[in-house]
């Protein structure tokens, strides 16, 4: 979207966030906007600040973690915070090419207060932006609902008014440190979907002949393995049976013969001659 839609967009926030204030409304409280039906999901809030306080102690406003010591010009004696959460609708109005948001578009701009009394009086009157100067640490982002990512790589980024993008390594913290005002998410790189259509289905179905023809290819080999070890271990045992039968021919008492195709033992027939006990004959 182009920079003047942007900008067109942070001056509504800005409006209804002003509307949206009391008559007198207290210093260092936030105070949540009422938008249009056609802005559902989007949260604004703003918060009126002493110049003074700001700087020296900074503080912790709706996610945004800002350390003392940060210096708004044009000076004003008090400022009014405007911030911005645009949830489900961060993709309608900003994007990263090559890249995926996975966090919301949050953001804050700082403007001089109108009226630091109460609601300002000339509705006319176009607000200041100040421009701020950290003197001390950067801002701190935390965003609501965001895990890290694993196996990616999740990067901070800047969107700038002229419409530029600046991205940036997260904080040990899974926080995005950042060193002015603006608007900022978080990013990883794009990855494509599978189709879904003829396509799809094509690759899909190849991809299922291929698993098929794999899972084919290892049973066979499986068999052919299993083939191979029964083999050598049958070759093995009639070895070791035919070196246990020469063995025993070598250390055998009897005598052998061929029976058929069996090798069989067998003892020569010893007749035992009659012997006469005495010599006496009758």
């Amino acid at each position: 979207m182009d920079n003047s839609t942007l900008q067109s967009l942070d001056d509504i926030f800005l409006e209804y966030a002003e509307n949206s204030l009391p008559n007198r409304p207290q210093t260092g409280v936030l105070y949540k906007a009422s938008l249009p039906s056609n802005f559902t999901g989007v949260n604004v809030s703003i918060i009126r600040l002493r110049r003074g306080s700001f700087w020296r102690r900074g503080g912790n406003f709706s996610g945004f973690y800002m350390p003392p010591r940060i210096f708004s010009l044009p000076i004003f004696t008090r400022l009014d915070m405007v911030f911005s959460n645009l949830g489900n609708l961060s993709s309608d109005y900003y994007n990263v090419p090559n890249h995926t948001l996975v966090a919301p578009i949050v953001g804050f701009n700082v403007y001089g207060s109108r009226n630091s009394t109460g609601k300002f009086s000339n509705l006319t009157t176009p607000m200041t932006k100040v421009n701020l100067t950290l003197f001390g640490s950067p801002i701190l982002v935390q965003f609501p609902n965001f895990s890290p990512i694993q196996n990616q790589k999740a990067k901070c980024v800047v969107f700038y008014l002229n419409g530029t993008i600046e991205m940036t390594n997260m904080t040990m913290q899974d926080m995005c440190a950042v060193k002015d005002q603006g608007h900022f998410s978080i990013v990883v790189p794009y990855t494509p979907r599978v189709p879904r259509g003829p396509k799809g289905k094509k690759e899909r179905g190849q991809l299922w002949k291929w698993w098929v023809f794999g899972f084919a290819i290892g049973v066979s080999g499986l068999l052919l393995f299993g083939f191979i070890i029964f083999t050598i271990v049958r070759v093995f045992r009639r070895r070791k049976v035919e070196k246990m039968e020469r063995e025993a021919e070598r250390n055998e008492g009897l005598q052998a013969t061929n029976v058929g195709q069996s090798r069989m033992p067998f003892a020569t027939v010893v007749r035992t001659q009659p012997t006469i006990e005495n010599d006496y004959y009758p």
